[in-house]
């Protein structure tokens, strides 16, 4: 039993490190441009020819 409570105590304790980590990045602005990286993919890049020689 003793076990059991020292799984819950790691398991919470891992769990507000990821929580902090989460609110960190929402302070950071990582989560405020979400259309962008999307639309990304859609377009083409343009092929520099003086980098292909």
């Amino acid at each position: 039993m003793n076990i059991l409570y020292f799984l819950v105590g790691c398991s919470v304790i891992m769990a507000l490190i990821f929580l902090g980590a989460f609110v960190w990045s929402l302070k950071n602005g990582q989560h405020d441009d979400v259309v962008t990286p999307g639309m990304r993919v859609l377009f083409d890049d343009e092929i520099d020819e003086e980098s292909e020689s």
